[in-house]
């Protein structure tokens, strides 16, 4: 049972110290490391303001911009997917699991085939589009699943892979009709790009996650009274369908903010979450804010071994959270399959 008890400030406090803490080496180490050599010495004096040229835009161009991106997507898709399992009571939710990574990336395309650019305007437009993608998708997956007494795994499973499937069908007729010289910019960003974005796509990225953060963030209690049941949780004061569609929005704009511009990445929500609640227990006022740098910092070191295992060359980041993801969903999906209870 989850306790919703007092939560010690100075433990959470510790928690998010050490965590930034590996955000912090994972940055720099980011910064240090690519397949352009710029030494430490000459980053460092890029950083101060004291060389210019070629290093300069290598490092302030190219790198930061990307470890910013990477810092707001990998804890954008944890806190998702930390709040889809909050909700859902299942350890297997997540945004790619269920669908609504594919419903965004289709949003996307389509906003993509009208001619959407990368001003502010236009990347509101873009994550608009994904958003409703997203919500589409949660809600037909809801809509299968759903049977009276909850969301069985196997069937939320299910659900969650049919309305993939119908999206990625989706995006692949539109994709068919694209001219050839745009394919191959649609396919890299299919596989997840956190290639540089431009300043103002940066801020709107921003802004929606930390939006779509406060709406998950800030139930947090709340969903550790309806891990007790919805009807302990209205009996608690808590109005368990208004929470659930806070819960559902903030999880959408997270997931379709991370899409829009960088993305379908999966299984990072996956991973961060339940590891975080295997090492510190089911308290989402704990697993939830940890889960925002905790997911920040594993997408950047994902992306940093993308970037240098073949280097000059570089892999998707998507390739490798897979390649992390699948032997993790099939212990859980083995686990619970043992254990029901988990």
């Amino acid at each position: 049972m989850t306790r919703s008890g007092p939560v010690s400030g100075a433990r959470l406090a510790l928690l998010l110290s050490g965590l930034g803490l590996l955000v912090a080496l994972a940055a720099l180490g980011a910064l240090f490391l690519g397949s352009a050599r710029v030494p430490p010495a000459d980053v460092l004096a890029v950083l101060s303001g004291r060389m210019k040229g070629v290093d300069q835009v290598v490092v302030l161009s190219l790198r930061l911009p990307r470890i910013l991106a990477a810092l707001l997507c990998g804890g954008a898709l944890a806190v998702a997917g930390a709040g889809f399992q909050a909700l859902t009571r299942n350890p297997l939710a997540e945004p790619s699991v269920l669908g609504v990574s594919s419903g965004a990336a289709f949003g996307v395309i389509v906003a993509q085939v009208f001619g959407l650019g990368t001003g502010i305007v236009e990347a509101l437009g873009l994550a608009a589009c994904a958003f409703a993608g997203a919500l589409v998708a949660g809600a037909a997956v809801y809509l299968i699943a759903s049977r009276a007494g909850g969301l069985p795994v196997h069937t939320l499973l299910l659900s969650g892979v049919i309305v993939g499937i119908f999206f990625s069908s989706a995006i692949t007729v539109v994709v068919s009709v694209l001219d050839f010289d745009r394919l191959g910019g649609v396919v890299h960003w299919l596989l997840g790009n956190l290639g540089p974005i431009a300043p103002g796509s940066l801020a709107v990225f921003t802004a929606l996650t930390a939006l779509g953060g406060w709406l998950v963030i800030g139930a947090a209690r709340r969903l550790n009274l309806l891990a007790l049941g919805e009807e302990s949780a209205q009996q608690l004061g808590v109005d368990a369908e208004g929470l659930k569609r806070r819960i559902f929005a903030g999880a959408a704009l997270l997931t379709s903010a991370a899409v829009a511009f960088v993305g379908p990445i999966g299984f990072v929500g996956l991973i961060v979450p339940q590891s975080l609640r295997l090492l510190l227990g089911p308290d989402n006022r704990v697993v939830i804010p940890a889960a925002l740098l905790g997911g920040g910092a594993f997408l950047l070191l994902a992306d940093t071994i993308a970037r240098n295992v073949i280097a000059p060359a570089e892999l998707s980041v998507g390739v490798i959270t897979a390649f992390c993801g699948t032997p993790f969903f099939i212990y859980l999906l083995r686990s619970r399959a043992a254990d029901p209870r988990l």
